[in-house]
C-alpha cells in the first residue's frame, strides 16, 4: 500500500502562516521562507531518506486522500491570492508589507500550485487537467501544460528541450531563454496536433486561447478588487511563482543528457536521465516532486505510487529541492557542488565515451 496521505497534506501548512503574515505583517512575512527553506530542510536533515516504494499497480481507489490534496488546493489558492488583493487595499499593511505579502503568497502557488498542477495535468481524465490550468493561469502560467506534456517528457534530455538545463549554463541565462521557448514551443506542438487534423494553429480549439483569456480574466479581476496596486500585486506573485518552477526546472536535468543515436533519435528515456531526491519531509511537502526519476520514465503515475530509486539506477541530488533552488541562484557554488556530480554520472552511464569535448548545449558526443 502507498505511504499514508496524511504527511503529504504538510504543504498546506503555508496556508495559516500566509493568514498570520497577513494579519500581522512585520517579521511574519518572514515566517514562508523560513519555513519552506530552513525547517524543512534541517527536517530533511535529522530524518532519514525514504526509499520505500509502493506498489505500482495500487488501484487509484486506494489514492482518494492522497488525491484530494490536489483537489482542495485551487479555490484555497483563488481565495488566498484575490482575498490577499483585497486586504492589501483595505487592511492594515503598509505598502511595502503588501508588497512583501505577495512575494511570500507567489512562493505558495509556485511551490504548491504550480506542483499541484504538475501533477493534475498530467491525468488521463478531462477535469483533472483542466483544474491544473486554473492554477497555472491564475500564475499567468497557462502554456506550461502543453510545453510540459507535449514536449519537455517528449524531448527531455535533448538539445530539443528548452527547460533541460544545459552544463554549466547559469540559471541566469536558463530563465530567460525557457520563458520565450517554452511559449513558443509548447505552440508549436499544438499547432501540429491541430495540423494534424486539418485545423489552423489559431483555430478556436487550440488551448492556448483558454490560457490567453483564464489569464486575463484573473489579471481583469485582480484590477477590480485592487485598481493597478492589486494587479501589480497580481503580477508580483505570478512571477515569484514561475520563478520557483524555473529554478525547479532548472535543476531537475541538470547536465543530463540521453545518447543520440543517429537520424535525429535518442535513446528511451530512463530514470538516469532526472535527477532524483529521496530526502523525506521535502518529498511530502512536495508531493513526491523529487523522485523525478521515477516521474519521466513512468509519467501517468500517481506521486504516491512514484518509485524511488538509489545512485545505481539514477543520480542523486545532495539536498532537497527547497536548498538546491537557492544553490541555483549562485551559479559559482552551483557549478562546484553539481559538475562533479554530472561528470560522476558521465562515468556511470557512459562510460564509452571517453571525450566530452563536443559537449554542447545538450547534445551526447558519439564514443570515441
Amino acid at each position: 500500500m502507498p505511504a499514508p496521505a496524511l504527511p503529504f497534506w504538510m504543504s498546506l501548512s503555508l496556508v495559516p502562516l500566509i493568514l498570520l503574515a497577513a494579519l500581522n505583517g512585520g517579521w511574519w512575512l518572514a515566517a514562508v521562507t523560513t519555513y519552506t527553506i530552513v525547517v524543512i530542510t534541517f527536517l530533511d536533515a535529522v530524518l532519514s531518506h525514504d526509499t520505500s516504494n509502493a506498489d505500482p499497480m495500487t488501484q487509484d481507489r486506494h489514492l482518494f486522500w492522497h488525491k484530494l490534496v490536489t483537489w482542495v488546493w485551487p479555490p484555497m489558492q483563488f481565495v488566498i491570492v484575490f482575498g490577499a488583493i483585497w486586504w492589501a487595499v483595505n487592511g492594515t499593511l503598509e505598502r511595502w508589507e503588501a508588497i512583501a505579502l505577495f512575494a511570500v503568497i507567489g512562493v505558495a502557488t509556485g511551490a504548491i500550485g504550480i506542483n499541484f498542477s504538475h501533477e493534475l495535468i498530467h491525468q488521463r481524465n478531462r477535469w483533472e487537467p483542466r483544474l491544473g490550468e486554473f492554477l497555472l493561469t491564475m500564475v499567468c502560467y497557462g502554456h506550461f501544460r502543453s510545453e510540459h506534456v507535449l514536449v519537455h517528457h517528449r524531448y527531455v534530455a535533448t538539445p530539443r528541450d528548452p527547460v533541460t538545463a544545459r552544463y554549466n549554463e547559469s540559471f541566469f541565462t536558463f530563465f530567460p531563454r525557457v520563458l520565450w521557448q517554452q511559449v513558443v514551443s509548447g505552440f508549436r506542438a499544438e499547432a501540429a496536433l491541430l495540423a494534424r487534423k486539418g485545423k489552423g494553429a489559431w483555430d478556436a480549439s487550440n488551448p492556448y486561447w483558454r490560457y490567453i483569456i483564464a489569464t486575463a480574466l484573473f489579471a481583469a479581476l485582480a484590477y477590480l478588487i485592487g485598481g493597478l496596486f492589486g494587479l501589480g500585486l497580481f503580477a508580483l506573485q505570478a512571477f515569484v511563482a514561475v520563478l520557483y518552477l524555473e529554478l525547479t526546472n532548472y535543476i531537475e536535468h541538470y547536465g543530463l543528457t540521453r545518447r543520440h543515436l543517429g537520424d535525429g533519435k535518442y535513446e528511451h528515456v530512463k530514470p538516469h536521465h532526472s535527477w532524483n531526491a529521496n530526502h523525506r519531509v521535502s518529498n511530502w511537502f512536495l508531493i513526491n516532486l523529487q523522485r523525478h526519476s521515477d516521474h519521466h520514465y513512468k509519467p501517468d503515475r500517481r506521486f504516491p505510487l512514484l518509485q524511488a530509486y538509489d545512485e545505481t539506477d539514477a543520480p542523486q541530488l545532495p539536498f532537497g529541492y527547497p536548498v538546491m533552488t537557492v544553490l541555483a541562484l549562485n551559479p559559482l557554488l552551483f557549478r562546484r557542488v553539481m559538475n562533479k556530480r554530472v561528470k560522476a554520472w558521465r562515468r556511470r552511464f557512459y562510460p564509452d565515451i571517453t571525450d566530452w569535448s563536443d559537449y554542447k548545449a545538450g547534445t551526447n558526443p558519439q564514443p570515441r
